[in-house]
């Protein structure tokens, strides 16, 4: 209820990610057109379904964000969230977790939907594939989540954290897979990037997953690299959280 009161914000975010997904397709386009009627594994509409589909899911992880966080630590105002008796951790997730879902059925629908009236997108031949991608997304929003809590916290040690947020918002979209797939890079390198970061858990893994690249054991073990980053990322926040209180030094007393 609280972001759906945002509709103009809404509007524009799903106009913005719209026009930025005909350029990103227009650049595979130009790959394809290259002669392969396949390129690391995908073929157009594979591709055509990875960039609309991945235009929709930045708004449902979020994948860049103001840092609120970061500015309620640095002016003192987190001390009021460490005085309610829910872990700030837990209470942060849950409230991203409810804007997910409101982004799931705007942000995420609607570039799907344009992305659908102009090219041939992939349709997922497996049933089980819409399940899995439903879960994927779940994951891939929750690692994003406390990717960019880590961001945040940065600030009880920095109290700046202009640097962690700009080397977030360059890596996550370069190796996350939302700027070219991951599998584009050799093979060494994208298994690599997707089993030691988080990143490609936050884009490429569920796209990976819709559009049903590999067998479904592949698709059921990727949902389990992202389930192991999800358990790893959140008792790391709970840590950072921990180490942070005892080092908070309200500015000007």
């Amino acid at each position: 209820r609280r972001y759906a009161t945002y509709r103009q914000a809404m509007v524009a975010a799903v106009v913005t990610n719209s026009v930025f997904g005909f350029l990103r397709f227009a650049v595979m386009l130009a790959v394809i057109d290259g002669g392969a009627r396949t390129v690391a594994g995908y073929d157009e509409p594979q591709l055509a379904t990875f960039v609309w589909a991945g235009q929709g899911l930045i708004g449902v992880v979020l994948l860049w964000s103001p840092p609120d966080l970061a500015e309620r630590i640095r002016t003192g105002d987190v001390v009021t969230d460490l005085l309610r008796p829910i872990d700030p951790v837990w209470h942060l997730l849950a409230a991203d977790l409810g804007r997910a879902g409101y982004a799931a059925l705007t942000r995420f629908v609607v570039p799907v939907v344009v992305g659908t009236l102009v090219f041939d997108l992939y349709a997922p031949r497996r049933t089980v594939t819409y399940a899995l991608f439903a879960c994927s997304a779940l994951l891939a929003t929750v690692v994003c989540f406390g990717c960019r809590y880590l961001v945040n916290a940065a600030a009880y040690w920095l109290l700046d954290v202009r640097g962690p947020n700009t080397f977030w918002t360059l890596t996550s979209g370069m190796l996350g897979g939302l700027y070219f797939p991951v599998w584009f890079l050799p093979d060494a390198v994208a298994m690599a990037l997707i089993v030691a970061t988080p990143f490609p858990s936050v884009v490429q893994v569920p796209l990976d997953v819709l559009v049903e690249r590999g067998s479904p054991a592949l698709q059921f073990g990727l949902l389990g690299v992202q389930a192991a980053w999800v358990v790893a990322i959140l008792g790391l926040c709970r840590l950072v959280q921990a180490r942070g209180e005892r080092t908070l030094v309200i500015q000007g007393g």
